[in-house]
């Protein structure tokens, strides 16, 4: 073999070397991307029932404390209003999920999932405050019920 032909399969070697680096950077991108995409899709699931779910707990204790049917308990347009915006800020982040996320860039991207997490991090002391009011309700309903009804 000649200098020639080293040279040419030396280079022939470095291209290979260089080809499967780039279509592995490449594969690593697009799995980082499409991972991100399901994160953001899956908190935004998470989310939403989340906020349905605390709906759902306020309802059923403002129930419980209405004076007259018909009549909101005290705080409760309040708890709405929150709850409500809340799925108003989602469904904006739904929207901007269909519109831009096939053409976001890895950080915003990033950005998006980290903002429902944030979000999702903040609702989670808040629904277990409410866990704990229920519960509390609940038992004073009971121990009103008790006290009412003599065994």
């Amino acid at each position: 073999m000649n200098a020639i032909e080293l040279t040419g399969s030396a280079m022939m070697l470095a291209a290979l070397i260089g080809l499967g680096w780039a279509g592995v950077h490449y594969y690593r991108r697009i799995r980082r991307r499409t991972q991100a995409l399901m994160q953001l899709l899956e908190h935004a699931d998470h989310l939403e029932r989340d906020l349905r779910e605390c709906r759902e707990r306020l309802e059923r204790a403002h129930s419980m404390m209405a004076v007259a049917p018909g009549v909101p308990a005290s705080g409760e347009p309040d708890a709405r209003a929150a709850v409500d915006a809340g799925l108003r800020s989602l469904l904006e982040h739904r929207l901007w999920i269909r519109d831009h996320a096939e053409d976001a860039t890895q950080l915003e991207l990033d950005r998006a999932v980290d903002a429902l997490t944030q979000a999702r991090n903040q609702l989670e002391p808040q629904l277990k405050a409410l866990d704990q009011a229920q519960r509390e309700l609940d038992q004073a309903v009971l121990d009103r019920l008790d006290r009412g009804n003599p065994a």
